[in-house]
């Protein structure tokens, strides 16, 4: 894939994210499937896991190639009373979301070639790429915007 195509892609899945989550309507936010996550829960965990992939991007890019990459236990995230994914309402969530991918999609725009390549280590993924940082960050909202339905449904 070429870099516009990695950019249009990157686009596209915020903007499938934020049009499934925006329709929810408030009365439905609580719903979810046997064991899953509410809708609630899965704006919050998205918006926080923006704030992570954005400081990951940058520090694919601007520090030694091979620099440490952190992950967090998004289920803890997901069920810790304090961070509130269960009863916080969502619109600042949304906001985090869309603007936080608008300041990576910024960054996007300013990507060589040379920069697919760059790489951190990833405490549970091993070497992980920019490249692979955009597959991953293009198929995670997707993924949720597909739980956001199912969990609407339940």
């Amino acid at each position: 894939m070429d870099l516009n195509q990695y950019r249009a892609d990157y686009e596209d899945a915020t903007t499938t994210f934020l049009t499934v989550a925006r329709r929810v309507e408030e009365e439905r936010l609580d719903r979810h499937v046997p064991g899953g996550w509410s809708t609630r829960q899965i704006i919050h965990h998205l918006a926080d896991a923006e704030i992570e992939s954005a400081g990951r991007l940058r520090r694919l890019l601007a520090e030694p190639v091979g620099s440490s990459l952190l992950g967090f236990d998004e289920d803890a995230w997901a069920h810790c009373v304090a961070l509130g994914y269960e009863a916080l309402p969502v619109d600042n969530a949304l906001a985090v979301i869309e603007h936080v991918r608008a300041g990576s999609l910024a960054v996007l725009a300013r990507l060589t070639d040379a920069d697919l390549e760059r790489y951190g280590e990833h405490s549970a993924r091993g070497r992980f790429t920019v490249a692979d940082w955009l597959g991953a960050y293009s198929r995670h909202p997707r993924v949720h915007a597909e739980q956001v339905l199912e969990a609407i449904d339940a």
